[in-house]
């Protein structure tokens, strides 16, 4: 053999069973991620001025296929859109008024036809966060209920679900959404409240979202028992991050073994390396959908997929 031919050959033979291993390992890594989408983040928020594509990419990489970036005011609501465009078919926005910011649109009445713009926009999946928040008093009830109530009428107008924010409010909230028909699909996001207001949003076919909260809850009545007792349906559920809030501390004192237990290296890899109680980031999310699993009895597969098909039905995600 000619020695030049030889020497090519034991220089290529090896590279073959090299790119198969890669391959492999590129597949195992795949099916490792779970696939969530996060239905709730505030990418908009200034903390992630500097470094958001590298927030986007390390969501990705943990495997969170689609991020949702909440429009909370007219101007967070806009520059959600913005974000939407500038990562197509990875995020997409809502628009909406939170209750806190209710006075904005009283004080600015012009403001509203802005917000109505934005909301027709394809790439608006949804409208809200909207609601009443009881617990501060950045905007008064009346305001609150006010601007509420123009946001159900934009959501039946516009067919586009409806995400619900609520604190110590739940009367006064359904109240006001019972008299309307037709409402497209409501979300309540979030959820902080007992089992017993979780029931009176699930026997209106409402979904619920949860968060990185439930490291937080301690009741015997609240989040925990809703996973523990099977009286939140998969059917029903939503995962968010609510970044950068609600960080998932998953070394809480109160958090049970085998909820601990249940959450995987790899999630933790992505949740301690990138995210603090000061900047939760979206790749927390497998974490969160782990502890959910493991308070329901179920695989993270099952939540994963659940999740995934309810936000990409909901919302119409492509």
């Amino acid at each position: 053999m000619d020695p030049k031919q030889q020497a090519q050959e034991e220089v290529v033979a090896p590279v073959a069973p090299l790119l198969e291993d890669q391959l492999e390992l590129d597949m195992k890594h795949c099916f490792e991620n779970l696939i969530v989408i996060d239905v709730g983040a505030n990418l908009t928020n200034k903390k992630y001025s500097r470094d958001l594509d590298s927030v986007v990419q390390r969501a990705r990489d943990a495997g969170v296929q689609k991020l949702m970036v909440h429009g909370t005011s007219v101007k967070s609501s806009k520059e959600a859109l913005r974000l939407s465009r500038i990562y197509p078919d990875i995020i997409y926005s809502t628009a909406g008024i939170h209750p806190h910011d209710s006075k904005s649109i009283v004080e600015e009445p012009a403001t509203w036809f802005d917000l109505e713009h934005i909301a027709q926009a394809q790439e608006c999946v949804a409208i809200g966060p909207c609601g009443l928040d009881y617990q501060r008093d950045f905007s008064e009830p009346d305001a609150q209920k006010q601007i509420f109530a123009k946001q159900l009428h934009l959501a039946v107008r516009l067919n586009k679900p409806l995400l619900i924010h609520e604190r110590s409010a739940q009367h006064d909230l359904l109240e006001i959404l019972d008299k309307f028909e037709n409402l497209p699909p409501v979300i309540v996001r979030g959820f902080m409240g007992t089992a017993e207001e979780a029931l009176k949003y699930l026997e209106r076919r409402f979904y619920i979202s949860l968060t990185g909260y439930l490291c937080k809850d301690k009741s015997d009545t609240g989040v925990r028992r809703l996973l523990e007792d099977g009286t939140l349906p998969l059917d029903r559920l939503l995962v968010e991050t609510d970044a950068p809030f609600m960080y998932p501390n998953t070394r809480a004192s109160k958090l049970p073994q085998h909820v601990k237990t249940g959450i995987t290296e790899r999630s933790l890899l992505y949740l301690h390396r990138y995210c603090t109680f000061q900047r939760n980031e979206p790749c927390s999310l497998p974490a969160i959908v782990e502890m959910i699993a493991a308070f329901m009895k179920k695989t993270p597969d099952e939540v994963a997929l659940a999740t995934a098909f309810n936000a990409l039905k909901l919302f119409g995600l492509s």
